[in-house]
């Protein structure tokens, strides 16, 4: 049960209520995150500006669903964790690839080392050392990769903890925590 239920689109204010209008418009359903967000207009709106823009950095749809579904997984979001495995299916992760993900790995050694900076970022609040640093530049990631992926986890652990709070209703297949062996 929603600690915060989710706003009615009807009874929210104009600007609002375009903005939800146009969330539906480019998913095709309006998930229950964005009606709960929609509580606090500003924060709805920061949370899909920094999302578009990151979307148009150097990260590619898959690496940046692998680091959404390894930092929900480590923040125990079900929510986020349900959500970014159709997301990442659609940007054309596998069952396999989602899997390997919520461990916090990946096959290629570009993606691996992304998704192991973001749950080390994660798991350390952004305190890592200067050699798991050094491990990341050595796999390949420059300073602005670096920072990409901290703006991922940022963005990501946002709605983790947005919904962990509301206890937003999940409204995507459900993908269980305690399925990870």
């Amino acid at each position: 049960m929603p600690r915060i239920q989710p706003v009615v689109t009807d009874n929210t204010d104009a600007k609002t209520a375009a903005t939800l209008k146009a969330v539906q418009s480019k998913l095709g359903v309006l998930p229950n995150m964005f009606t709960t967000l929609a509580h606090a207009p500003t924060v709805l709106t920061g949370y899909l500006q920094l999302s578009e823009t990151l979307g148009q950095g150097r990260l590619n749809a898959r690496q940046r669903e692998m680091v959404a579904i390894a930092v929900a997984q480590q923040n125990h979001c079900e929510y986020c964790l349900s959500a970014h495995a159709v997301l990442g299916k659609g940007a054309g992760l596998t069952d396999g690839d989602i899997e390997r993900a919520r461990d916090g790995v990946a096959t290629d050694e570009l993606d691996d080392a992304i998704v192991q900076l973001a749950l080390r970022i994660t798991t350390s609040r952004g305190g890592i050392t200067d050699e798991e640093l050094a491990v990341s530049r050595q796999a390949g990631l420059d300073d602005g990769l670096i920072l990409e992926v901290v703006g991922q986890v940022a963005l990501n652990v946002l709605t983790n903890y947005v919904n962990r709070v509301a206890g937003t209703a999940v409204d995507f297949p459900l993908l269980k925590l305690d399925s990870v062996a």
